[in-house]
């Protein structure tokens, strides 16, 4: 007897489930989600990293969290990235301002960093979700 082959994922609501008042009905199941095929559309340059620290809280990024990065993404304004600054690793905002390149915290009890050309620098890529543990 041939048994099917695993599917990739798990049962997958599309509807939703409402934050504010109950929903009265769980909808049917549509399809299996496959959390790999939803957060990574760039697999031969996309790594996962866990964040450490309390930095980038106000961007809705806690210690512990896991922070899926594409690194064949420009960087542009704005973006959430992962840097090397003389050999450390980083994730803050990046900013461009006033011919500056700033790496900006999202708490306030850290202060943004100006790079410098003497730094040696580097972006390894832009954070594009952040998976979060609830319990």
């Amino acid at each position: 007897m041939d048994t099917p082959p695993p599917q990739a994922g798990q049962p997958y609501f599309e509807e939703g489930v409402a934050a504010g008042f109950p929903s009265p009905v769980m909808g049917e199941v549509n399809s299996l989600l496959d959390l790999n095929a939803l957060c990574v559309r760039h697999p031969a340059t996309t790594y996962y990293v866990r964040a450490r620290g309390e930095s980038m809280t106000g961007a809705g990024i806690d210690d512990g969290d896991i922070l899926v990065v594409d690194r064949s993404l420009q960087a542009s304004s704005g973006d959430i990235v992962i840097a090397a600054i003389d050999g450390e690793f980083t994730v803050k905002r990046l900013r461009h301002y006033k011919g500056m390149v700033q790496l900006v915290p999202e708490n306030p009890a850290f202060t943004p960093r100006t790079l410098t050309l003497d730094e040696q620098s580097e972006l390894f890529g832009v954070v594009t979700w952040i998976i979060k543990q609830a319990k």
